[in-house]
């Protein structure tokens, strides 16, 4: 038996009650969804004006790429990041209706990223003005370069023509040397031999004839003597000059001193017969040509003898220490052997300072102080052949000082 149910006195309109409340929902519910609809439609359009704005900056970007060509690989680096991030804006475009806080999340990072693009471009700016003042610099630097071009282009034609005078100038002196060598040849020779015969006849005639000859002809007679005389002595030197440039040089690590002494032996009978005081004293050792050092000391010896005072003891004082460079012509890195062959005999005049060393050079009368000339031009060439110096200096009559550097190695 079926059992009908007693529904309550309004239960009859209670599921129309909850229809209207059902459809007022659903109204509220579609006007809200009609509002987001248009919230994203606005959205939506704020996108396409950000998109096309973007579109506008990658253009913009792209212009600036153009004119900073050292960042192009940087800035399409960017670009494709930008087109990434693009590519995900409008892929988020569709979620973009559901995903509200996607889209603020994106919204975040372009702002991130224009944020950095500023950046970027700040410092592509400082690159460019960074890049101005290098090119200005570059270009001066250029300019410089082009004037030190042109400055080595006049030296080097400069030194072309130097190397040519100097290749004349070899010629020259090879030419001269061979002249030398022949002009050695004859007076060893040529010359000696008539020298030798007159001297062999005048010493018979001397010997043979001199009673027979007038007081005149006995003063020509010794002119004679005299001339031949000087002339052998002069033929003797000018070998000795000869000699000492063309002398195999054999250097040995040698006592000044000892060679001092050797050529004071060897002058013994001419000091004694000035009755002159030689001095000697230092303790130098240096590599050397023993032979021609002796010839070298021996001639400044000699040299003094000659030219001392009449009246007065010649006082010869020869030094030998150990110094630096103290002259301009010398190397400042090399220790030297100074020596100081000093005399008080008559001296000259500084004026004549250069001149002592030339060939030939005389400041006294021949009459009065016999010589050659030539013997201080052997020793300057003797201290040449050791690479070292050798200077004069001397006061009229106070006597004279030569002051000889040599290398000690």
């Amino acid at each position: 038996m079926n059992e009908k149910k007693i529904m309550p006195p309004d239960a009859a309109g209670f599921p129309e009650k909850n229809k209207v409340n059902h459809n007022d929902e659903l109204l509220l519910v579609n006007k809200k969804l009609s509002q987001q609809i248009e919230e994203r439609k606005k959205r939506a359009a704020e996108l396409i004006i950000a998109n096309i704005e973007l579109d506008y900056q990658n253009k913009e970007k792209e212009k600036r790429a153009a004119e900073l060509v050292i960042a192009n690989t940087e800035l399409a680096f960017q670009n494709q990041e930008k087109e990434k991030r693009a590519a995900e804006l409008v892929i988020a475009n569709a979620e973009l209706a559901f995903q509200n806080q996607e889209k603020e999340k994106r919204a975040a990072e372009l702002a991130i990223a224009n944020a950095e693009l500023v950046f970027q471009n700040q410092e592509k700016e400082k690159r460019a003005a960074e890049l101005v003042i290098a090119n200005t610099e570059l270009a001066f630097q250029n300019e410089e370069k082009e004037k030190r071009a042109a400055e080595l282009a006049i030296a080097n034609a400069e030194l072309t023509f130097q190397n040519q005078e100097k290749e004349k100038r070899a010629t020259e002196l090879i030419l001269t040397n061979n002249e030398l060598e022949a002009f050695t040849y004859i007076s060893s020779h040529h010359l000696q031999e008539p020298l030798r015969k007159i001297q062999v006849f005048t010493d018979r005639i001397n010997t043979e004839e001199h009673q027979n000859l007038t007081d005149k002809g006995k003063y020509y007679f010794e002119r004679i003597e005299v001339a031949s005389s000087h002339m052998q002595g002069l033929i003797n030197d000018l070998l000795t000059y000869s000699r000492t440039r063309v002398t195999e040089k054999k250097f040995e690590n040698f006592s000044i001193n000892e060679v001092v002494n050797k050529a004071v032996e060897d002058l013994k009978e001419e000091i004694k017969q000035k009755k002159a005081i030689v001095k000697v004293s230092g303790n130098c050792s240096a590599y050397i040509i023993p032979s021609q050092f002796q010839q070298l000391i021996g001639n400044l010896i000699s040299n003094a003898l000659k030219f001392s005072k009449q009246g007065e003891i010649p006082c010869i004082t020869i030094e030998s220490l150990y110094t630096k460079q103290k002259t301009k012509n010398l190397p400042s890195s090399s220790d030297y052997c100074h020596i100081i062959v000093s005399d008080n005999g008559i001296g000259f005049e500084q004026q004549f300072e250069s001149r002592v060393f030339e060939m030939f050079q005389q400041l006294h009368s021949r009459t009065d102080y016999k010589g050659t000339g030539i013997g201080l031009a052997i020793a300057k060439k003797i201290v040449e052949n050791h690479k070292g110096i050798i200077t004069a200096t001397g006061k009229l009559n106070q006597g004279a000082k030569f002051d000889i550097y040599i290398p000690v190695i």
